[in-house]
């Protein structure tokens, strides 16, 4: 466990215990086409199965694999920056553990990487999800790339390759809310795409549901933008000038005609709207005062219950 592994990947595991023998032996013959130098951090995220029972078994037959266990369920991202900190490999893989993503496709992205990029990211094309999954997926980057000012693409996942260069860079940042994929980009490391194969599903369902998904959209556009609240007061603004133009012409027209001004019921609706709008932004405000609030807390971003004796090891070192 001494020498500087040429490849490192990292995992992170959750309800997988059906999958992790499968997954680690397709991992296995795949890398070893590259090299037989190579680490498999797989980091479990208490899931509540036995999936970390697997990884200490995997971890004692094959001194390459690498396990981690958090001490309650952080979430993925959170598991990516611990395979991450961990992680010794000149060159870094993530992947998701459910065999979607294929194994096989890390010597083409290996190869690719040496043509001079940083990272390949691999791209799924013609997804293997359920089409509500794809819509909802399609939405969320969508909307994410619009408010965070980030031109973000969903034909990659997590599924990429990147350099040590890169992770060294992508540790550095240790604020609260993670996005792996929106890091990587902001960095803007020469980055190329690949197409691979994208896999149904090996076991169960994914645990991304659909409100999980829009409160990471959330989370996210928060880290990365402050364009919500540009765009509120723009809102703010315009309506601020609407108004004002219209009660001016209301007012002039009284005065020439000599008629009351009517609307009493619009206006009480427009109170209302206008107080709702006022009320909305204020959340918005909110919101971003209790990240920055979170921020300031300085709490380690998450918690190591158990590793297994080799990964021990290198944190003693």
């Amino acid at each position: 466990m001494q020498a500087t592994p040429l490849i490192s990947v990292v995992i992170p595991v959750y309800k997988a215990e059906k999958m992790l023998d499968e997954l680690y032996t397709r991992l296995r013959d795949a890398l070893e086409t590259v090299s037989t130098n190579f680490e498999i951090v797989l980091v479990e995220d208490c899931g509540g199965d036995r999936s970390w029972q697997v990884i200490e078994r995997l971890a004692e037959a094959d001194p390459r694999v690498v396990g981690l266990q958090f001490s309650r369920n952080f979430g993925q991202h959170y598991g990516i920056t611990a395979g991450l900190d961990q992680c010794r490999g000149d060159w870094v893989v993530v992947m998701d553990c459910d065999l979607q993503d294929a194994p096989e496709e890390i010597p083409r992205l290996y190869h690719k990487a040496q043509e001079g990029y940083d990272v390949v990211l691999a791209l799924r094309g013609q997804r293997q999800d359920p089409p509500l999954k794809r819509f909802t997926s399609w939405l969320f980057y969508r909307l994410f790339s619009y408010l965070a000012d980030i031109d973000f693409s969903g034909d990659s996942g997590n599924f990429r390759i990147m350099s040590r260069q890169v992770v060294k860079n992508f540790n550095r940042m240790r604020e609260q809310l993670r996005f792996f994929g929106g890091h990587v980009q902001w960095m803007g490391f020469p980055t190329t795409g690949l197409q691979v194969q994208h896999a149904e599903r090996a076991e169960g369902k994914s645990t991304y549901t659909f409100a999980k998904l829009w409160k990471l959209a959330a989370d996210t556009i928060i880290a990365y933008s402050d364009k919500p609240l540009r765009i509120a007061a723009r809102l703010g603004l315009s309506m601020a000038a609407v108004s004002l133009g219209f009660g001016a012409f209301l007012l002039i027209r009284s005065m020439i005609h000599s008629s009351p001004i009517p609307g009493w019921s619009s206006l009480i609706v427009s109170l209302y709207f206008i107080g709702g709008l006022i009320i909305g932004i204020l959340g918005i405000m909110g919101v971003y005062l209790g990240k920055a609030f979170d921020e300031t807390k300085k709490r380690p971003l998450y918690i190591v219950r158990r590793l297994t004796p080799n990964a021990q090891e290198m944190a003693d070192e």
